[in-house]
């Protein structure tokens, strides 16, 4: 029996949250501990691993196990379009706001992007509106797996259950059980690896997408994400967050709502 297996519970996963900050730089700390510990806990046991100690060992020797974690850390759930109405809120109110008084060009960041859905989205409602050649789209995320999957832009068919039929039509492509995204509009979108809680944010975005990705974190981390957010949006820009994430009291980071999940930059 190694010495590992006779670590208490509690200092083994603590000692697992400091071994993984120091060698990939993510802070486990800053998600929900229990969520986040019966997650990897299911994941340290599927793989026979007794301790935190022992499974955190096992990483560091299999690439593809530590892939594997980030992914069931990071949660990759995602789709096309994810609840519609906001999409549209977003074609029809946010973007003519955006873009007057002249059809200008926008600069766009889908913040913790997983497997692309969101980006690519944002890509067909842009030129849909002619708005995409004249658009700067970044899309990031921890998780090089995730990264991978989004640059290949190939997927099933559960993750278009939202898209209209006329757009899927338009720009994908069937293969088999997969459904691939059309590769011109792929080019518009630049793919990025970033922590959000510890990297420095590009500034002057016209909107940022972050949806669905809060409710994992912390109050202390939400409240440092929102803060890091309104500093990198332009006056009068929007910060679209997901259908969970209301922030009640906007102005704290000198924002305002401007539709249900939509935040608008205060201008000075």
């Amino acid at each position: 029996m190694k010495e590992h297996d006779h670590i208490p519970q509690d200092q083994d996963y603590i000692g697992f949250i400091r071994s993984i900050e120091s060698s990939t730089g993510i802070n486990l700390a800053d998600y929900k501990e229990m969520q986040m510990k019966r997650r990897l806990t299911t994941l340290r046991l599927k793989h026979g691993f007794q301790t935190f100690a022992s499974f955190y060992e096992g990483m560091m020797k299999d690439k593809i196990l530590l892939e594997e974690f980030l992914d069931r850390m990071t949660i990759n759930v995602s789709e096309f379009w994810r609840n519609p109405n906001r999409w549209e809120i977003l074609r029809d109110k946010i973007l003519p706001e955006l873009t007057s008084p002249v059809n200008r060009g926008l600069k766009i960041w889908s913040a913790a992007c997983s497997t692309g859905e969101e980006p690519y989205t944002l890509a067909m409602i842009l030129a849909e509106q002619n708005l995409l050649r004249s658009s700067n789209i970044l899309a990031t995320d921890i998780d090089d797996g995730a990264l991978a999957k989004a640059k290949q832009g190939l997927y099933l068919e559960r993750s278009l259950k939202d898209v209209p039929k006329s757009v899927i039509s338009k720009y994908f492509t069937e293969e088999g059980p997969l459904y691939r995204f059309n590769d011109e509009l792929k080019k518009e979108v630049r793919f990025q690896k970033q922590n959000l809680l510890t990297d420095r944010f590009d500034t002057g975005f016209d909107l940022i997408v972050c949806r669905n990705v809060m409710i994992y974190f912390t109050e202390e981390a939400k409240h440092k994400l929102y803060q890091k957010f309104a500093l990198s949006l332009r006056p009068g820009g929007i910060l679209f967050v997901g259908s969970t994430e209301q922030i009640f009291n906007p102005g704290q980071y000198d924002l305002e709502s401007a539709e249900t999940f939509f935040y608008r930059k205060m201008k000075s």
